[in-house]
């Protein structure tokens, strides 16, 4: 009864779901090969810093990172930054500081203890979690299992939705929307970001759109996740010690069990 009560249970959240992405129209999120994927995967200190470039040279005209701090680009496993360059880097920014002018606020340069600036004056989302926010695999029937072989696929979402511009155009309202393969629905309200060749890397490495695309995102999964090379290091470790005790305490049982073991067989002769 309650394996047959399960079996519908799911079925019917599979089913459910996979309703609404069909009402919202089929997405194609391309599963690109970022590195930091899998157990063993690590940020691109050059691709990241190459997204940095994109974000502040594109993406900041309209989108803001409220929650990544200046300090976090000279953080072990990130961009490869060191201090004086975060804090160089950070230079670049104003922020508010309701301290000053006594007690009124005012805006001073931004230092590595400053937060990234907010942007919302053109109504575009925050990006410092956007890549945990999306998930670009679903199924079979939103079970997950996409999601569990694959990853939860943000920054495939995000590089998806860059790459995915067909070029046609609609207005509704007002409001011009662009057809777009990746998003829900098929058509955003945001213009083509990137286009390929939109800035100039200096590391000569190629500017297209399919790279441009990864370099960003990649970055933005790093905003959305700093830490993620040592959480990923302390897990490793962690899993490590608890095979060694395993067989430790494995052994001890053994030990300390064996000459009763032993008693109880010359017992039974």
């Amino acid at each position: 009864m309650i394996k047959k009560l399960a079996i519908t249970a799911v079925t019917a959240l599979g089913l459910s779901t996979g309703g609404v992405f069909a009402a919202g129209g089929e997405q194609h999120i391309e599963d690109f090969a970022f590195s930091f994927e899998g157990p063993f995967g690590k940020f691109d200190q050059n691709q990241l810093q190459r997204g940095l470039q994109i974000y502040t040279e594109v993406c900041s005209a309209c989108h803001g990172m409220q929650y990544v701090y200046f300090r976090n680009l000279a953080d072990e496993g990130g961009l490869g930054y060191s201090e004086d360059q975060a804090r160089a880097y950070a230079e670049n920014f104003e922020v508010w500081d309701p301290e000053l002018s006594d007690g009124d606020g005012d805006f001073r340069t931004a230092t590595p203890a400053d937060h990234f600036p907010a942007n919302t004056a053109a109504g575009a989302p925050d990006l410092s979690l956007m890549a945990k926010a999306r998930a670009g695999f679903h199924g079979p029937y939103g079970l997950g299992i996409n999601q569990a072989v694959r990853g939860m696929g943000g920054a495939e979402y995000i590089a998806s939705i860059l790459t995915g511009y067909t070029g046609h155009e609609k207005e509704e309202n007002n409001v011009t929307f662009y057809e777009n393969t990746a998003f829900p629905g098929g058509w955003i309200s945001m213009a083509p970001p990137l286009v390929g060749e939109d800035v100039e890397y200096a590391d000569g490495h190629s500017n297209d759109l399919h790279h441009e695309a990864m370099d960003v995102s990649a970055f933005l999964m790093w905003a959305a996740e700093p830490k993620m090379m040592a959480r990923q290091q302390a897990g490793f470790i962690g899993v490590f010690s608890l095979l060694i005790l395993s067989v430790l305490l494995y052994l001890t049982n053994k030990r300390i069990w064996a000459p009763i073991k032993k008693r109880a067989k010359s017992g039974e002769a």
